[in-house]
């Protein structure tokens, strides 16, 4: 199972924006994605996917923040949270994969009519030969109508020295890539979703340089059916 599961977000649910705009409800689902073999291939493959959302008092588990993660989380402040969480993370070259342990920081605001969401997440591989990256992500609903929702994000993911090493064979850190996407869900009725997303991936310039790299940019795109509880 891969790092990057099935980015739903936000917009997930409904005409009110869906996703963590209902932080009252509970989503579990299955779907299927498009994706290179790995983050640089030429290749490409198809894979089942899990959607997941539930928020309890303090624990979470989710598919919503591009990973598959769970854990625990506590209020600091109006909008704002912290937390603890286990992700499930793919392995170099789509091999051997394994689990990162790690903290985050997640705010949920509005941005005039439209929910927003910003999250930092640090993952520290359980192998820790496999290093450790930081994620930084925003999302924001876009559209809403008629049971429609859509919603924009952008990531940015850095890696330590060990872990461009472990899946590039280049000892570098920085940045490692960037992304660009669309994620939304349509509503057919009180309980059942399709959801879907688009996103493209680009590598850093540092990393593209390692001899795995076959081409720095990358499409992924999923659909799914989820029931909402």
């Amino acid at each position: 199972m891969p790092l990057l599961f099935f980015v739903l977000g936000m917009a997930a649910a409904c005409a009110a924006w869906g996703g963590e705009a209902r932080p009252d409800y509970t989503m579990l689902g299955a779907g299927i994605r498009s994706k290179p073999e790995y983050l640089g291939s030429n290749a490409r493959k198809a894979e089942i996917v899990p959607v997941v959302r539930y928020y309890g008092d303090t624990v979470f588990a989710r598919t919503t923040h591009g990973a598959l993660e769970g854990g625990a989380r506590w209020t600091l402040a109006r909008g704002l949270e912290g937390g603890t969480q286990l992700a499930w993370e793919e392995g170099p070259l789509d091999d051997d994969p394994g689990a990162s342990a790690g903290a985050h920081l997640k705010w949920d605001g509005q941005l005039g009519p439209s929910p927003v969401s910003l999250l930092g997440r640090l993952r520290q591989h359980l192998n820790t030969d496999r290093g450790l990256q930081f994620d930084a992500r925003a999302t924001a609903g876009v559209f809403a109508s008629g049971g429609f929702g859509l919603a924009a994000f952008a990531q940015a993911t850095w890696a330590n020295a060990k872990s461009t090493e472990a899946h590039y064979a280049l000892r570098e850190s920085g940045l490692l890539y960037w992304s660009l996407g669309l994620q939304g869900g349509y509503e057919l009725g009180r309980h059942w979703l399709i959801v879907g997303s688009v996103e493209s991936r680009r590598l850093s310039e540092d990393v593209s340089r390692s001899a795995l790299v076959q081409r720095r940019t990358a499409g992924y795109a999923s659909v799914g059916l989820a029931y909402r509880f």
